[in-house]
């Protein structure tokens, strides 16, 4: 950062730790000791797709990748695309078994930005659900390495904001949680909230 960068108040932006996505396992012990929510085993990676071979020949890679273990019973990586056409890649796993999950989506955040598509990247999610059956995801955003709790009422476009920041408030030495509450953005439909 120069001078007029510091003058400006423009700052470095945070460069995208996906190591960062090892910690769920952790906190979703925490999560389901401290908030009684338990994972779902469903977790999706949100990308900005873009035109062209490379791309689709990078896309086409991580899902045949992702779906080696279809032949054993593993469920085939799903993609979708939302109402504000961002695609989803969506992985199913047992419930108890999150560290799988999360190699599927470390898997596709590294392939994606080791083939030079990292700004495509937007954000990854574990899903959880409690007893009562209100979703709660984990929000993982790439371009600031930081997680933040999504908690959306069931059946309505409606967060539960206190919900949010008491989960936010528990995993704090388990993820780095965003501070900047202005970037803990809804996701309305997003895969694995309502499965």
């Amino acid at each position: 950062m120069g001078l007029f960068d510091a003058l400006l108040g423009r700052s470095k932006p945070v460069k995208p730790d996906l190591d960062q996505l090892f910690g769920l396992p952790s906190a979703a012990v925490t999560l389901e000791a401290g908030a009684g929510f338990r994972p779902t085993g469903v977790g999706s990676v949100c990308f900005a797709a873009v035109e062209g071979g490379a791309f689709a020949e990078v896309q086409q890679d991580v899902r045949a990748l992702l779906d080696l273990d279809t032949g054993q019973g593993g469920v085939p990586v799903e993609s979708t695309r939302d109402a504000y056409g961002y695609t989803w890649l969506v992985a199913r796993h047992p419930a108890d078994d999150m560290p799988a999950l999360v190699g599927d989506l470390h898997a596709v955040n590294s392939a994606l930005e080791s083939h030079g598509f990292g700004p495509q990247l937007l954000c990854s999610l574990a899903a959880f659900r409690d007893d009562s059956g209100r979703p709660l995801a984990l929000v993982y955003l790439y371009k600031r390495g930081t997680f933040y709790p999504l908690c959306v009422r069931p059946g309505e476009q409606k967060r539960d904001n206190a919900l949010e920041l008491q989960v936010a408030g528990l995993l704090g030495n388990d993820l780095r949680v965003e501070e900047d509450l202005t970037r803990w953005f809804p996701l309305w439909g997003a895969p694995g909230m309502g499965d």
